[in-house]
């Protein structure tokens, strides 16, 4: 299978003006999973050959994988910029190393740059492509307004948090894996079944991805611990801990919430009353209901290479650290 990371190094941004093109550069150069690309193209294995995919097949592919993962980092270079986030990947974030004008106008060339790769599907499968893109692209730009919202309420719901990070999160890599398996050849039912288990996976990552900005490794989780905290944002674990909490537990909680300074008094108060309520075990536990929906979904897809990969890889992302 095509190295994607190799594919993304030889992406050329030895551009003028040096101001815009080199933030993309060292964004695109500072690592991260590249989960999005690489489902893409595991999921076009999963169907293509019996999962020997080709060399022409793959190279049909890649366009799109390229660009799902410059759309991902445009959206990280603002993410950042509104989270007031320092860290990214454990590197300092594109508005900190230089402002935050060029990372909104960096951010914004990227927009524009994942279109430019995605001309190159090919022609007949370009329209359906670009449709689902589109609605990929929306559905982010909404989960991230609702995600600002709930920043200023109170109360949140489980269902509305998982709608929003349905939104935010698993939308992207939904489609990163329907759009592959679609230029790969797979029929209706496979796409369906290729968009459910990147939902759900999305699901599982993003709960975990909760968990690990309370519970993680700053070393190995590639940016500072507690920041949702600090943000005071809607993660599962909050929203759990408001639903389980009783009035005194309730009381303590809102008031840090209120608090508009955040240190490390903050971030270890609010870690306690999660341990006190267990909410990390119901993290837990929702992250892998999530993945055993989506390991269902592969009973759907021909039984090869590239069906197992996906299987392994949903095992390793309820167990990873970063």
């Amino acid at each position: 299978m095509i190295d994607i990371n190799k594919a993304i190094a030889a992406l050329d941004w030895n551009k003028e003006p040096r101001g815009l093109y080199e933030p993309i550069e060292y964004m695109l150069a500072s690592g991260g999973k590249r989960l999005r690309p690489t489902l893409a193209l595991i999921a076009a294995e999963a169907i293509v050959n019996g999962g020997l995919i080709s060399g022409d097949a793959m190279d049909h592919v890649l366009p799109a994988a390229l660009a799902l993962e410059v759309f991902h980092n445009f959206t990280l270079v603002h993410d950042d910029v509104m989270d007031k986030a320092e860290l990214r990947r454990g590197k300092p974030a594109v508005h900190i190393k230089w402002n935050n004008n060029t990372a909104i106008l960096s951010g914004d060339q990227m927009l524009i740059e994942a279109y430019k790769l995605l001309s190159g599907v090919p022609a007949d499968k370009l329209p359906q492509v670009l449709k689902w893109f589109n609605e990929m692209a929306t559905g982010v730009c909404e989960g991230q307004q609702y995600d600002v919202d709930y920043e200023h309420l109170n109360q949140v719901s489980i269902d509305d948090y998982m709608k929003m990070i349905e939104l935010k999160t698993s939308v992207l890599i939904a489609y990163a894996m329907r759009i592959g398996g679609y230029i790969a050849g797979a029929d209706a039912k496979q796409q369906e079944a290729l968009y459910q288990y990147g939902l759900h996976i999305g699901l599982a990552f993003q709960i975990q991805d909760d968990i690990l900005d309370v519970y993680g490794d700053p070393k190995t989780f590639g940016k500072a611990i507690g920041g949702d905290i600090c943000c005071n944002k809607k993660t599962f674990l909050l929203i759990t801990a408001i639903e389980r909490a009783d009035a005194e537990s309730k009381a303590e909680l809102l008031q840090w919430l209120m608090a508009t300074d955040c240190d490390q008094k903050k971030i270890a108060a609010v870690k306690k009353i999660y341990d006190r309520l267990g909410v990390r075990d119901a993290g837990e536990v929702a992250m892998e209901e999530h993945t055993a929906i989506a390991l269902a979904q592969l009973d759907k897809l021909p039984n090869n290479p590239g069906t197992e990969k996906l299987r392994q890889l949903a095992e390793q992302l309820t167990s990873r650290q970063r």
